[in-house]
């Protein structure tokens, strides 16, 4: 008898359909797990490379130099008043009426020239009579002697009393002294006839000429004859800020130059300063010799001076393109890693290109040049380098040049 198998119960399946059924549900959850992963990396990725990228693009780009070490040198530009060397106002010693004169305006006498005749009969009279009184004295003095020198004689022999020899002697001491009296008043009368001759005290220019044939003069300084101007050589007087005049020292050049001379410069030097400021302008008088031997120029001018001034210790310069105006106060912005530092700083003289920088800097700071407005403490920078011009572009310009 034939025996058939039995079918399998459906019992017995189920444990392993449910178990295919879990590895599937596990199986599909690691791969939606991997699927996330796969999808969400990329993303964070990215996301974190903006983000570098824009912090790196909101840092601003900055060009950075150091300071230059040097000697900071201006060329300070002052009005000056030019003065002649030696300038005086020329007065008579003498009264009288104007006889004659000898130059005019603009004329160049030498020392000792008659510049014009005064004349004065009445101190010529004085003078006449003075010499007659200094005579008659001379001449009472001389009788006066001999009479003493006779007493003296007969003292000597008990002629006559020693009361009268004594009268004799003192008389004639007494007509000496008259004599020198009499000798000083012709001396003096003979200098004021003396000064009726107008005479130059020195080699110049007449700028000045104020009397005419005629003309009564007045002795003392009532009324000036004549100006006379020393213009071989000149003086320029400048006052000069406080801020310059440590540099402007005796020996520094200086160059004038005046409206009536275009692109024509005169140079000179310091000669002497004041040595002391000015507590009202604040200035230095500083004076200026010009050499005029040419008589270009003219006493009482207006010129531009130009001192190229240089500092007497080196400093630390940078360009004004570097400095920050703040509230607080001036700033520079310098680089430390990677972030800008705003140092504040002392400056010195500026000659609106640069600037000397006393303290706040080192040499080795790496300084920003022209700084954004909006820079701050702390603030993260991208330092850049200024590109290079390509060859072609030098090649072309040396080629213009060559042109």
């Amino acid at each position: 008898m034939t025996h058939t198998s039995d079918p399998p119960a459906l019992g017995n399946q189920a444990p392993f359909s449910g178990r295919k059924a879990v590895v599937l549900g596990l199986a599909l959850v690691a791969g939606a797990i991997v699927l996330a992963i796969l999808g969400i990396v990329p993303r964070v990725r990215a996301r974190t490379t903006l983000q570098r990228q824009t912090d790196a693009l909101a840092a601003p780009s900055v060009l950075v130099a150091r300071p230059k070490v040097g000697k900071l040198s201006q060329d300070v530009v002052l009005p000056g008043n030019i003065q002649a060397f030696t300038d005086s106002p020329i007065y008579a010693r003498t009264s009288g009426y104007l006889k004659k004169w000898s130059f005019d305006i603009g004329a160049h006498v030498k020392k000792g020239q008659r510049l014009a005749l005064i004349e004065s009969p009445e101190i010529d009279q004085q003078l006449a009579q003075a010499q007659a009184d200094l005579a008659t004295a001379r001449a009472n003095s001389k009788y006066a002697q001999a009479q003493a020198d006779r007493y003296q004689g007969l003292l000597q022999e008990s002629a006559v009393s020693k009361q009268d020899a004594d009268n004799f002697k003192a008389q004639a001491s007494s007509t000496g002294n008259q004599v020198e009296a009499a000798a000083a008043n012709v001396r003096r009368l003979g200098q004021l006839t003396g000064f009726e001759n107008i005479v130059a005290p020195f080699d110049g220019v007449i700028t000045a000429r104020n009397v005419d044939v005629g003309t009564l003069i007045d002795a003392g300084a009532g009324k000036e004859l004549f100006h006379l101007a020393a213009d071989d050589v000149l003086r320029v007087y400048v006052n000069v800020p406080q801020a310059y005049s440590r540099a402007c020292t005796p020996g520094v050049t200086a160059v004038l130059t005046l409206s009536e001379y275009p692109g024509r410069p005169f140079e000179g030097k310091i000669v002497r300063t004041s040595n002391a400021i000015d507590p009202t302008s604040r200035t230095l008088l500083v004076e200026v010799k010009v050499d005029n031997a040419k008589h270009e120029l003219f006493p009482g001018a207006y010129a531009q001076v130009h001192f190229k001034l240089t500092g007497a210790h080196p400093t630390l310069i940078l360009a004004v393109s570097t400095l920050i105006f703040r509230s607080e106060g001036l700033r520079v912005g310098v680089v430390r890693s990677g972030r800008a530092t705003l140092r504040p700083i002392a400056i010195g003289r500026d000659d609106g290109r640069t600037v000397e920088v006393s303290n706040g800097v080192q040499a080795t700071d790496d300084v920003i040049q022209n700084p954004p407005d909006s820079l701050i403490e702390g603030e993260a920078v991208r330092v850049v380098q200024p590109e290079a011009p390509a060859k072609g572009d030098d090649q072309s310009a040396a080629d213009g040049r060559r042109k």
